[in-house]
């Protein structure tokens, strides 16, 4: 039986007869967008800027787009590049939300799975924290080296100005164009973008307007928390689990399917899902997404993590770092 998230989820695709009983109640988020941007023009609510440039990959839209795989294709992709990176998020489903260092050997429970994933990925400076510019400050304090800092999420975080975001879409588009609760929207399209340099990512198969599209696919191979890898072909034939507490489950069951693999069972928990409680099926392998391993390997190193791999164009690329050198001068700190 579906959820009434999943069921909102997809009743926000369409203007119908549930989306139309919660219209009213977009007049207070368009009353309190419309407040939030009175006081920024007035200069009530400042926003901290760094000293470095801030990237931030967000979304408009409640739900997944996949925006942490991004997060860290950007990393990955700028150290390759020779540029100092460091990355800020929330601790998504922690009691507590005080800004402190993500390590390798961090508890999801205290620091959050994405935020996890994104250190154990990229081995950069990860700060975690309710106020994102907190979190930002404290990085670079500890890595005062850093070059630029990318946050994950935080589009509508305006207390830390920012100087480029990547807006991520996937094959919703705009949903049925409402604000929360009717529609899917976070805040009204056309964004503000508030100065800052924007472009558009889609994630699905349908472009949104005039975005560049992510390549996304799932790795050849899985790893495990002993160490251990093996590619997705030596399941061929053999019945195994799946696991995925991600916006879309269904997305990662269909992807291995796509490998060619039989799934005996498959296990869609919602989002963030704490997983300390998990048992497994004896004598059935399990695979499951990066950002469940982080939560299973240390109590169930056995599972199988089949990583996401993601790249963006070339062409995106280009501009990417042709902004991010154009910065490097009002910054008053050469990034390259």
């Amino acid at each position: 039986m579906q959820d009434a998230a999943t069921l909102l989820r997809k009743a926000w695709l369409s203007r119908n007869l549930i989306t139309r009983l919660l219209w009213p109640l977009t007049l207070v988020s368009r009353a309190w967008l419309l407040l939030s941007s009175l006081l920024d023009r007035l200069g009530w609510r400042p926003a901290t800027s760094l000293p470095i440039p801030v990237w931030v990959v967000g979304n408009v839209l409640v739900g997944g787009t996949g925006k942490t795989p991004i997060v860290i294709h950007l990393a990955t992709h700028l150290q390759s590049l020779g540029f100092k990176t460091g990355v800020i998020a929330r601790a998504v489903g922690c009691e507590d939300q005080s800004t402190q260092e993500v390590r390798v050997d961090s508890m999801a429970s205290q620091v959050g799975d994405e935020a996890l994933l994104i250190k154990h990925r990229t081995l950069s400076p990860v700060f975690v924290g309710r106020a994102r510019a907190l979190a930002a400050q404290a990085l670079l304090q500890a890595y005062p080296e850093t070059q630029l800092i990318i946050s994950d999420d935080g589009l509508q975080h305006h207390a830390l100005h920012h100087d480029l975001a990547l807006v991520v879409f996937d094959d919703r588009g705009l949903g049925n164009g409402w604000l929360l609760p009717a529609g899917p929207l976070r805040e009204t399209w056309p964004r503000k973008t508030r100065g800052a340099v924007q472009f558009l990512v889609h994630t699905g198969k349908h472009p949104f307007e005039n975005s560049f599209p992510a390549d996304r696919q799932l790795s050849p191979h899985a790893v495990n928390g002993l160490g251990q890898t093996r590619p997705l072909s030596a399941w061929a034939g053999k019945p195994v689990q799946a696991l995925a507490a991600i916006a879309q489950p269904e997305v990662f069951f269909a992807a291995l399917r796509a490998h060619g693999l039989t799934l005996a069972a498959t296990h869609a928990l919602p989002d963030h899902a704490p997983l300390d409680d998990w048992t497994s099926v004896p004598g059935e392998d399990l695979l499951c997404t990066e950002k469940d391993a982080v939560k299973l390997w240390p109590h169930h190193p056995q599972a199988w993590a089949v990583p996401l791999e993601c790249r963006l164009p070339d062409v995106l690329w280009a501009q990417l770092v042709q902004n991010l050198q154009a910065l490097s001068s009002p910054h008053g700190q050469k990034t390259a």
